[in-house]
């Protein structure tokens, strides 16, 4: 009955497409062939167990990429292959500009990054930070035979962080030959281009002792700017809509006016950090606050923002050069040594609008002569209605003359919101080199019994530089003085800067000395040391089962660490020296140790029986000790049922858990900033504060005066305090993870390998680690009053938005997140005769639940079908179909991308544009070609988003950072345009 488990498991591999399968790898088709490959240790390995089998299939449900839908793709980067499919929501990547770590990552589920366990060849991947996060940009594309998606928690045969499931990257290790690839795509503007050449090159050893592959690799991805889209040209607000209509009609924005012009100053549609200077006494409210004119003077009113827009890329610049080798040699008949390397040395640039003085406060003297007799004259004025309200005293003003009056021998705590137009854009340039090593021995003891020894090490080290920002300290010693030559610090390097006025005013000596560069360097390694056996326990078999029990044992040590250095600049608290940095930075130095004992089961039940063709059950067990969490336990136990031979069901309940990663348990604590939408006590909802809010936001600090005089939050985000929490440090992940689905593969005369898979899914984490999000807090406490959540906001004169103040958002352990869905795959094709064949395959997804609690009192985000601060858009339903047509040495395939539409999170609603508040569903159709030209040469072209559908209007503050830029949600939805695609294969 094994022959007849191999032909059913050949009629369930995939040939082409996106299909969720029981089993990917083709195996041998008879007993003697299956000999003799479990003697060249070829045998079945399916992802998602250790178990080599001839035969064996998955109990969970996987979605495979295969060599052929690969080369559609046409794609030089794992993560943009991926971010297509129905069952990942975008990460970190190319279009992801501020907000990013310079690599791609993947992401399962909408569960976040570091619950998707990435592997190369069923091991660990090196990450690229102390937040254990791998970039996928790391892999070697050429070399890749297929790459599985494995659903549900892969824990037990895995170990941590396999919660939403695992990404297995397959490759190639018996490739011969020389294979010279040549990638080039570009849009339809002309831009954007991204090449990339591979050269592999491959050799069997004499008698066939083992193979040896070489593969080299260079990439380079150009820019794209949002100032190159009319999209991305202006600020569009998502709460007022402002710029929308100069959007629709092709307008530029509009312009400030005359005496608040200069570049990018506009009239709304931007940030308040603006020039001319925008003046405020810190916890005076809005008294006595203006802005400055070109003129030097001073009014109490606002007439610019400014369009930080154009800066910002949507698609960001990179070069890669990796080097992969991997090889094989059969010592004896019986066992074999095995071992590969891989080299990747990146480069990634982010760019963001030039710094400026942002929140920051400083100590102003009012003797300062750069400030005009009128500007003067105002904030004294300011200053002194500010002390007859009560809002004015000795925390931010300096009475130095000790009359009891102000005036212009005093100093003034003010915010100086100016834009630093004249110290260029603010860069970061992150440069990595990765490696890692893998070397074992594997082969057969006891005739029959696998065993398989390993060791790996990998080791990442990364450099950025970050340019263009202000220094903050520096400007501060230089708004010190009383003569406007020289600064009251007695330092003589030290030039006095005029930030009283408009574009121009701070001369090149002044931008010399109030710039800061700085440097941070981060290094990560891995090591882990794995021992497994493998085979069938053979006077363990149920009669009339077909086969014995198999069984797998194994031991594993892992070891990481990971140090994060920044130089003095950025360590310097509570802002640094860097201005629109965010806050500071300290060193972080961790890691841990991990000792872990495992064993994994297929045990055939019935076979050959009416109902029961085939029975078989899969379990698992695995027992890790940390020396920072303790030990946690994780287990899976699934059966895989076929009734009759074209019909096959599978269930998996699985255990699931997650250790917190060296970034979640050793980092200090350190101020920066976090996305909210509104500060219930400011300015902005003044006219909703009744008594109970105003005693809440009294009790956080605030005076009786400036409650709903404050400003509101600055562009979408507010100062926060985090780091791992000093009093409750997170704990360990658990996750119950339950899959069950049943495989359809009928024989029909006309079509071919017709598959249907249809699965449901349901992860459900508990104790997630995680921190609270900047507007729950203020929520529960404002909304909800809670004593507990208000003492986690400091404010500084009653404001958030001011460096030093900030929300604690320590990481802990947080209650549930949980995704629930079904997903549907199918593949087949159609002879065409003389025309060759059709074929079709697809994969469809739908969320049942997409949902996250930090607490009990803490409202439910539901993210399923919405947009917002709190979720990136999560369509209900998403799917991809290909439809290919093969016809001799021509082939066309036409792909269709869905993704359905999305609304506004109903509690974020009404503070959203109306026309903001709902995307339509949107569908992109990818056309591929090829030809073989000879034997040796194989010419592709393509064209991806084929009828330049344009992306959604959102404006810039309808998601979080990282995933709202450029007034849409570049990862999520086609910024670029239309795309055109063209490589050369060529292959002796």
């Amino acid at each position: 009955m094994l022959t007849s488990k191999l032909s059913n498991a050949i009629r369930l591999a995939i040939s082409t497409g996106f299909v969720s399968s029981v089993l990917l790898y083709a195996p041998t088709s008879s007993a003697e062939e299956e000999t003799e490959a479990k003697k060249d240790l070829e045998v079945i390995s399916v992802t998602g167990s250790r178990i080599r089998q001839p035969g064996a299939v998955s109990a969970s449900p996987i979605v495979s990429i295969g060599e052929k839908e690969l080369g559609y793709q046409q794609e030089p980067e794992v993560e943009q292959i991926l971010r297509t499919l129905p069952s990942t929501i975008p990460g970190d990547g190319s279009n992801v500009n501020n907000g990013s770590g310079g690599a791609a990552t993947i992401n399962l589920r909408g569960l976040g990054s570091q619950r998707s366990l990435v592997l190369m060849n069923g091991r660990r991947m090196i990450p690229y930070n102390y937040n254990g996060s791998v970039d996928s940009s790391t892999i070697p594309t050429a070399l890749i035979e297929r790459i599985d998606i494995i659903t549900g928690g892969a824990s037990a045969v895995y170990g941590s962080d396999a919660i939403a499931g695992a990404v297995n990257v397959v490759l190639k290790d018996d490739f011969q030959g020389v294979d010279l690839d040549f990638k080039h795509s570009e849009t339809g503007d002309g831009d954007g281009d991204k090449d990339s050449i591979a050269l592999t090159i491959g050799s069997n050893l004499e008698d066939d002792k083992g193979n040896v592959v070489l593969s080299l690799g260079w990439s380079q991805r150009d820019q794209i700017l949002l100032g190159d889209r009319p999209l991305g040209l202006l600020g569009i607000e998502t709460k007022t809509g402002a710029n929308y209509e100069q959007f629709l009609n092709g307008e530029p924005p509009i312009p400030a006016p005359a005496d608040c012009s200069g570049p990018n100053s506009v009239e709304s549609g931007g940030s308040t950090t603006a020039f001319p200077t925008r003046f405020a006494i810190v916890g005076a409210g809005t008294t006595g606050s203006g802005q400055f004119r070109n003129d030097g003077t001073l009014q109490p009113d606002t007439c610019s923002v400014f369009n930080f827009n154009p800066y910002n890329f949507y698609q960001t610049p990179s070069e890669r050069y990796s080097a992969t080798a991997i090889a094989k040699y059969n010592l004896t008949d019986e066992h074999k040594v095995y071992s590969s390397f891989n080299y990747t040395n990146t480069s990634v640039d982010t760019q963001v609008a030039p710094s400026g003085t942002f929140g920051s406060s400083f100590n102003l003297p009012l003797a300062n002569p750069l400030i005009g007799d009128q500007a003067r004259q105002f904030m004294i004025d300011g200053a002194t209605a500010a002390l007859a309200a009560g809002s004015l005293d000795d925390s931010n003003w300096q009475d130095v003359n000790g009359n009891g009056i102000v005036d212009s021998e005093d100093y003034l705590k003010v915010q100086l919101r100016r834009r630093t137009l004249e110290l260029g854009a603010r860069t970061e340039r992150y440069d990595s080199a990765q490696f890692q090593l893998v070397t074992g021995v594997t082969g057969f003891f006891l005739d029959d019994w696998e065993y398989d020894v390993s060791y790996q090490y990998g080791e990442s080290n990364r450099t950025t530089v970050r340019g263009g920002y202000t220094n903050l300290t520096n400007i501060q010693n230089a708004l010190d003085t009383t003569d406007g030559v020289t600064c009251k610090n007695g330092d003589s390097s030290c030039v006095p800067i005029n930030l009283f006025g408009g574009f121009g005013t701070i001369t090149e000596e002044m931008a010399g000395y109030a710039q800061a560069i700085a440097l941070q360097q981060q290094k990560y390694s891995q090591e882990i040391f794995t021992a497994t056996v493998n085979g069938a326990i053979n006077f363990i078999e149920i009669p009339g089962a077909g086969a014995p029990l198999s069984m797998s044992f194994g031991y594993e040590n892992r070891r990481e660490k990971g140090l994060f250095e920044p130089d003095e600049c950025l360590k310097l608290a509570p802002a640094s020296c860097q201005g629109g940095a965010g806050g500071n930075q300290l060193p972080i130095s961790g890691g841990f140790k991990v000792d872990e004992v495992f064993l994994e089961g297929y045990l055939p039940v019935l076979d050959g029986l009416p109902g029961a063709e085939t029975l078989d059950v899969e379990f698992g067990f695995r027992w890790a000790d940390y020396d920072t969490v303790g030990s946690n336990e994780t287990w899976k136990l699934g059966f895989n049922w076929r009734p009759v031979s074209d019909v096959l069901v599978r269930v998996m309940q699985q255990q699931a858990t997650r250790a917190p990663n060296v970034g979640e348990i050793a980092s200090p604590v350190v101020t920066g900033l976090d996305n909210a939408q509104q500060d219930p006590c400011s300015v902005a909802n003044a006219a909703n504060i009744d008594a109970t809010l105003r005693q809440l936001c009294i009790s956080t600090g605030m005076t009786d005066a400036q409650v709903g005089n404050v400003q509101d939050v600055i562009s979408g985000q507010v100062q926060v305090i985090s780091g791992s929490d000093p009093l409750n440090p997170p704990g360990a992940e658990e996750a119950e993870t339950f899959t069950a689905g049943i495989v359809w593969t009928p024989e029909f005369s006309a079509v071919e390998n017709f598959t249907i898979t249809l699965d449901y899914y349901d992860i459900d984490i508990d104790n997630i680690i995680g921190n609270f999000s900047a507007q729950e807090i203020l929520d529960a406490c404002y909304v909800l009053g809670d004593a507990n959540e208000c003492a986690k906001i400091n404010r500084i004169g009653g404001d958030l938005t001011i460096a030093g103040a900030g929300i604690e958002q320590f990481t802990t352990n947080l209650k549930n997140q949980r995704a629930e869905g079904v997903e549907l795959g199918f593949n087949f094709g159609i002879l065409l005769d003389d025309m060759g064949e059709l074929q079709f395959s697809g994969n469809v997804n739908k969320y049942l639940t997409q949902e996250s609690q930090s607490s009990s009192t803490a409202r439910i985000i539901d993210c399923k079908g919405y947009f917002s601060t709190s979720c990136d858009p999560v369509s209900e339903l998403r799917w991809v179909q290909r439809t290919s047509w093969i016809w001799e040495d021509f082939t066309v395939s036409l792909q269709w991308r869905h993704i359905d539409g999305v609304d506004v999170e109903p509690i974020e609603a009404p503070n959203v544009f109306e026309e903001f508040r709902s995307i339509e569903s949107y569908d992109y159709f990818d056309l591929f070609a090829s030809y073989h030209v000879t034997e040796y040469m194989n010419v592709t072209f393509g064209i991806d988003n084929m009828f330049e559908k344009e992306p959604p209007v959102v404006g810039g503050e309808a998601g979080d950072t990282s995933s709202n830029s450029g007034n849409t949600f570049p990862s999520n939805y086609d910024v670029l345009g239309r795309q055109f695609k063209m490589g050369v294969k060529l292959k002796f």
